[in-house]
């Protein structure tokens, strides 16, 4: 059993825009979301203090102390766009959602670290302090998709998508064969994470973050000659996902086709990319999606501004698409978003599919001659009119995912 998957609605929060015309303006104005952090000025030995924080994030009133307990900040993000992408799909509400042929696919590279904090203060202090039967539900990896399943009363499969910088494609990828192999009809699918100076710390003891400091908006620089590391952002992004008689049949809008899906592992590394097993999963997921790589118009690059992963991801990219593929980063503008990324640039390469308009690398002024000799978007974008597209991430584990999305026409 084999069944189409279609996408009918879509929400998300990002370091250059909370909805898609500011995010849309943001690209087009090649405006960067990129900050100087002073809040982690106190910490000693950090040596970035650059950041891509969620600006303006304000909760309606009904998201109110009960309903909340049990969130930490990144599974607030995730609720509040998993809500907007159901009104976006006209679901909010609807008795399918709690009807037990809807789930959830949705991850975070970790919950709430505010709360990891607290039972840590335990260990070191030998007392329980102020923990409390919520600490571990903000703390648990899964925190995502479990709140996101309770606010919304969900009776359909639980499937945590917890793959640091694949957990969101990963959960859109779960949500589709989820639907495709007829075990639900509709999936709430996506990732997010909240900033921590805990993360940029992870990557500043492996030397990959950006320390341009003073220049915020210069950095990152994806597959530049002068880049010097990545930059922790945060978000969240939800898809609506629905099985495509299911919509048709409710007269649900359809803004594309999720047409392929596949994920692979390295199987070498923990830490340092695989061009060799990149190029697998983008074969097959072409091969998912029925499709020739001829077909495809536009690569979303997962593009982190690390040397070892621009040179692995361009060159594996080259080897499916050939020179000639048009390519972007999303995360010249956001930085690195985490588990939020994959669901993000899905979310943006489907706008873009619409609009016949892709978005530029950002602070792209000389191509690295180490990377492969793809056409890399600059300037003021490129208009491109694309039926297919692809969006790639790999993350931390040798985990590798790609998705192959299809634009709708009714």
């Amino acid at each position: 059993m084999s069944r189409r998957v279609v996408v009918t609605g879509m929400a998300g929060f990002s370091p250059i825009g909370n909805d898609w015309e500011t995010i849309c303006a943001s690209l087009k104005a090649q405006q960067s979301g990129i900050k100087y952090m002073s809040e982690w000025d106190k910490y000693n030995g950090l040596l970035t203090r650059l950041g891509g924080p969620v600006e303006n994030f304000n909760l309606p009133s009904h998201y109110n102390r009960k309903n909340t307990r049990s969130m930490g900040r990144v599974a607030l993000l995730a609720t509040r766009a998993t809500e907007l992408a159901l009104i976006d799909a006209g679901l909010l509400g609807d008795p399918v959602i709690s009807g037990g042929r809807t789930g959830v696919a949705y991850g975070s590279s970790v919950g709430s670290t505010a709360a990891i904090a607290d039972f840590g203060r335990m260990l070191i202090n030998q007392d329980i302090g102020n923990l409390n039967a919520t600490t571990y539900l903000k703390m648990m990896g899964h925190t995502t998709v479990v709140n996101v399943a309770l606010f919304f009363q969900v009776r359909g499969r639980i499937i945590p998508a917890v793959s640091a910088c694949t957990s969101g494609s990963m959960g859109i990828g779960y949500a589709y064969e989820a639907i495709k192999f007829g075990l639900q009809d509709v999936m709430l699918a996506g990732g997010a994470e909240e900033i921590c100076p805990t993360e940029a710390a992870l990557f500043d003891a492996l030397y990959a973050t950006s320390t341009r400091n003073a220049e915020p908006e210069r950095t990152p620089r994806p597959f530049d000659v002068d880049r010097d590391g990545l930059v922790i952002g945060e978000g969240s992004c939800t898809l609506v996902l629905e099985e495509l008689e299911f919509a048709q049949q409710r007269g649900a809008r359809i803004f594309a086709e999720v047409a392929g899906f596949a994920s692979n592992a390295d199987g070498v590394h923990a830490t340092q990319p695989n061009a060799e097993t990149m190029q697998v999963v983008m074969q097959l997921a072409l091969q998912d999606a029925g499709i020739g790589p001829e077909q495809i118009a536009y690569i979303s690059a997962h593009g982190t501004a690390t040397e070892q992963g621009d040179i692995a991801e361009s060159h594996a990219t080259e080897a499916v698409f050939g020179a000639n593929i048009p390519i972007s980063s999303l995360k010249s503008y956001t930085g690195h978003t985490l588990g939020a990324c994959g669901a993000l640039e899905a979310m943006v390469a489907i706008r873009m599919m619409h609009e016949g308009w892709f978005h530029p690398n950002l602070n792209l002024d000389q191509p690295d001659q180490r990377c492969a000799d793809l056409d890399y978007i600059v300037g003021d974008g490129r208009n491109i009119s694309a039926d297919y597209v692809v969006s790639n991430n790999f993350a931390f584990g040798g985990i590798n995912t790609s998705l192959v999305l299809r634009r709708w026409e009714p």
